[in-house]
């Protein structure tokens, strides 16, 4: 009753807010530079647009948005200078706003974006979307001057689809509310211990077998769902015009009971094994000392990148348990050949060796930061480390002591800041509530200037475990991915918590009309 008693409350908060009427400025992300000028544009009955540059299929987006959106029709004028819309590429202003950063005004005459890449049109679009008005049977646009781009270049989104699968039309909705507020990478958690998600042709157990998951703790049956090569490259291709890239992530050495439920020897034991019906750490782990098994590996990654042009694939790397590899004897003449002293030398051997095959190909590898070695867990934490893990890799930190970060940095590696105490989706609001999660800055305080750069952005984590429905998923995601967005985007000193939470009133709307529906207590 007390919940419901403060939902009616934040109700009726957000109808008497002023934030809730037409004439409110507020976009999320909040921009770099914003000026609201006396006056507003009115929408005529045929908006005509023009564009210069590359931006055919920026202009086609928004012509599409407004009809669907606001019913508002729009036609394109080839050789007019005059339009009502502008939007113009200029390669000469990448030095000022960057790839991502644009211009846009709003005047008497019309509307302008101006940006030196289509990414960064394609921004000023969402921007100019959230900035239209109903007033009455019309529809108006403030008069603006806005001049912005993100403060960092990694703004990302995790999906885990291997413990529980949503399916194409949940994902194609999450990559639209993501380039609504210019979120900029979709991370794809394809497999796991509880599932294999992704169609390999060369190994077709890996679905037959390793996506037939009879029941989970949560007593939920998913029975052979997995994406096709041509689901793929459709929702790929679908994201790509959002201007957002999808990152694979396919998870090794451990985290591999599905793989080698279809396969039993990839396996150190090389027994046969089911794929798990309960969530949690599993012992199966690859033999990363059977050739074989590196072929593997190196057959699924070749097909991924066909599937994939993403220039990144993500490994995984967490929470490699040992037990098998230490009681195995030919994984433990494996290692005193190779002057290998531990296990955890041994997963740092096996990933330079992943590193170095996807840097032949032309791709960075991304991981976990156990990938490492060091003081993040009781098994990585061994002595006997003596290689370096492979230049160029990207360290995704998650778990440990964020001076961890400052380690990797200033021996050279670019950083994802996605700390679980502040990043984690499947957490409750209790845990991480919408305020913690919009203080979240991904740049430890610790950390020189010198090193700021080194970190490229932050991730968000939706994982699986207990969230089967994508209706339950998105009362996590929603409202606190907006906050994230600003995580992303905005610089600290432009982020204020109480102007956040009041700019949310309008994106709400959208995400109802969407079908999303949140939680309002998130709110108070």
């Amino acid at each position: 009753m007390n919940k419901i008693i403060k939902t009616l409350f934040v109700l009726t908060v957000i109808l008497s807010s002023p934030f809730a009427h037409a004439n409110a400025v507020s976009i999320i992300p909040q921009p770099a530079e914003m000026e609201v000028l006396d006056g507003h544009f009115l929408v005529p009955s045929l908006l005509t647009y023009r564009f210069t540059g590359e931006c055919s299929r920026e202009a086609s987006y928004l012509r599409e948005i407004l009809q669907k959106e606001f019913n508002i029709s729009s036609q394109y004028l080839a050789k007019s200078k005059i339009a009502n819309v502008q939007l113009v590429i200029n390669p000469e202003k990448e030095s000022l706003m960057g790839e991502e950063g644009y211009w846009l005004s709003v005047s008497n005459t019309g509307i302008n974006i101006t940006a030196a890449t289509s990414t960064g049109i394609f921004y000023g679009i969402q921007s100019l979307l959230q900035l239209i008005e109903k007033q009455e049977n019309a529809y108006q646009i403030p008069f603006v001057l806005i001049k912005d781009k993100p403060r960092f270049p990694w703004r990302a989104f995790l999906l885990d689809e291997a413990r529980s699968f949503k399916g194409t039309v949940a994902v194609k909705q999450l990559l639209d509310e993501m380039a609504a507020l210019k979120m900029n990478i979709f991370q794809w958690h394809l497999t796991d211990d509880q599932g294999w998600r992704l169609q390999i042709n060369r190994y077709p157990l890996l679905t037959e077998v390793g996506a037939a998951v009879k029941d989970t703790s949560l007593k939920g049956t998913i029975d052979h769902t997995f994406y096709t090569h041509e689901e793929v490259t459709k929702i790929v291709r679908y994201a790509a015009e959002r201007h957002i890239t999808i990152i694979p992530e396919l998870e090794m050495p451990g985290h591999a009971s599905a793989a080698i439920a279809s396969y039993p020897w990839l396996g150190t034991e090389k027994i046969s094994i089911g794929v798990p019906a309960t969530f949690g750490i599993f012992d199966n782990i690859y033999n990363v000392a059977d050739p074989a098994v590196i072929s593997f590996i190196h057959h699924v990654l070749d097909e991924v990148m066909s599937l994939f042009p993403s220039g990144i694939i993500h490994i995984g790397g967490d929470e490699v348990k040992y037990d098998h590899w230490k009681n195995n004897d030919r994984i433990q003449v494996f290692m005193k050949k190779n002057n290998l002293a531990t296990p955890a030398a041994l997963q740092l051997w096996f990933t330079n060796g992943i590193s170095q095959y996807l840097h032949k190909k032309g791709y960075r590898m991304m991981g976990w930061n156990e990938i490492m070695g060091g003081h993040v867990n009781a098994d990585s934490n061994e002595a006997g480390i003596e290689q370096k893990l492979s230049p160029g890799t990207i360290i995704h930190f998650w778990l440990g002591n964020p001076n961890l970060i400052n380690e990797a940095v200033m021996k050279g590696y670019d950083v994802v800041n996605s700390f679980h105490e502040y990043t984690y989706l499947d957490y409750d609001y209790k845990s991480i509530s919408l305020e913690k999660a919009y203080s979240f800055d991904p740049v430890p305080a610790s950390l020189a200037p010198q090193y700021h750069n080194k970190i490229i952005g932050s991730g968000c984590q939706m994982w699986g475990e207990r969230i089967p429905t994508i209706s339950r998923m998105n009362l996590q995601v929603f409202p606190r991915l907006a906050a994230y967005a600003e995580v992303g985007w905005t610089t600290v000193a432009n982020k204020n918590f109480e102007r956040f939470k009041k700019s949310l009133y309008p994106v709400i709307r959208h995400w109802e009309q969407d079908g999303i529906h949140i939680d309002m207590s998130t709110l108070l």
